[in-house]
């Protein structure tokens, strides 16, 4: 007996749910790429993407997902042999790092832990020691969601800063933007990256890299620069150059609207609408919580990202089995633990396209699940997450 019907509900942290009118927006004739319409479509989706990051520096569009725009920041930047720091919180800035390490780059990982943040006053005691600046950059995700960490970017940046250290600021923000605050000028980043995914709503194939006047002078002398993600060979007189080539028309459409549909509802609207959705995620996890058997993966409140959740699960019962039934009983697919967090966890997912059912839904099916398979629990999980909102969504 299953009590699901349809298609499945995807709760993890990428692909998103797409709205239907990302949707629609795909299902349409391509267009000619050397159209005047298609340069102005260009034109306005880097303009926007700058205005996403906030930045007056130049955006990038590749054909690619998160990986490759990881690849597109470090071949524009680097020559082999330079050395750069990457900051753990989890899997994800680690990965970067072993991609730079690929490409000929000496990699120093600052050692963190995969139950809590960077520390920003162990950043700045590192850079303090690199009297001689080997050190060409510094690498850190903002949100890591393997870990569900939540990385205080401008904290870093101002590490940075207080250190004297010249390093060029390198972020990933592939798992906030679009959801949380980023103000790349602001908070002293050099060049950040992102992709469509996840906040912005689109489907995978599409990553962005934002670039400053420091970054760009850097490129002019990297040597690990390749035809195809080359910002200088982007930024030439035909248009065909900012995609390498043929340009990718329907997943451009898609996020044509999708980022019409974040600046109509506002961004601070949908920072609140995620901060808010979140802390139901949250108050339904403490609550489970108090069973003895789940618990966040991140120890400190305020280092929990707004759009994943990753909770652990005590030793003696599988993650694997609940999600399991999630989805083959009720329709819902959480996210399974990932590296260090494999067979030990399960994530949910709060980004980009959520709304308040679209949440309340897969944390009712989750206490349906903990219940089913005998899982202690503390009871009235879902419960909270409805009073959290009726108390924060006046009427």
């Amino acid at each position: 007996m299953v009590v699901r019907a349809g298609r499945e509900f995807l709760a993890i942290p990428g692909p998103t749910t797409m709205p239907d009118e990302v949707l629609r927006a795909m299902h349409r004739p391509a267009l000619d790429i050397y159209s005047d319409t298609m340069v102005q479509m260009t034109e306005s989706l880097l303009s926007d993407l700058s205005r996403l990051f906030i930045t007056k520096g130049h955006s990038y569009i590749y054909i690619a997902n998160g990986h490759g725009a990881w690849e597109a920041v470090l071949s524009n930047v680097l020559s082999r042999g330079d050395k750069i720091l990457v900051l753990e919180s989890g899997r994800f800035a680690i990965n970067w790092g072993n991609a730079a390490a690929a490409m000929g780059v000496d990699v120093e990982f600052l050692k963190g832990d995969w139950r809590r943040a960077v520390r920003p006053a162990e950043v700045e005691a590192r850079l303090r020691l690199d009297k001689e600046h080997k050190i060409k950059a510094i690498l850190v995700v903002q949100v890591d969601t393997a870990s569900g960490a939540f990385n205080d970017i401008p904290a870093i940046g101002q590490a940075i800063k207080a250190a004297g250290h010249p390093a060029l600021f390198i972020v990933d923000a592939v798992a906030s933007l679009g959801c949380m605050p980023f103000e790349m000028d602001a908070w002293g980043i050099d060049v950040a990256m992102s992709g469509s995914q996840k906040g912005l709503m689109a489907p995978p194939g599409l990553g962005f890299v934002a670039a400053n006047d420091r970054a760009r002078a850097v490129h002019k002398t990297a040597d690990l620069r390749t035809p195809y993600w080359d910002w200088t060979e982007r930024d030439g007189p035909e248009h065909y150059r900012k995609y390498a080539g043929t340009a990718p028309v329907h997943l451009l459409y898609a996020l044509r609207q999708a980022l019409d549909l974040l600046f109509d509802e506002q961004l601070e609207n949908v920072f609140r609408r995620h901060r808010l959705l979140a802390e139901a995620v949250r108050r339904a996890v403490a609550v489970w919580a108090e069973g003895q058997v789940l618990g966040f993966n991140i120890a400190e409140p305020g280092e929990r990202s707004d759009t994943v959740t990753t909770v652990v699960m005590d030793s003696g019962y599988d993650p694997a089995a609940l999600q399991r039934y999630c989805k083959e009983k009720c329709g819902v697919v959480l996210g399974t633990g990932i590296g260090d967090l494999s067979g030990q966890a399960f994530r949910i997912a709060h980004m980009g396209h959520v709304n308040a059912p679209m949440i309340l839904g897969p944390l009712g099916v989750i206490e349906v699940g903990l219940n089913a398979l005998g899982i202690p629990h503390g009871k009235g999980g879902l419960e909270a997450a409805i009073t959290w909102l009726g108390e924060s969504v006046t009427a």
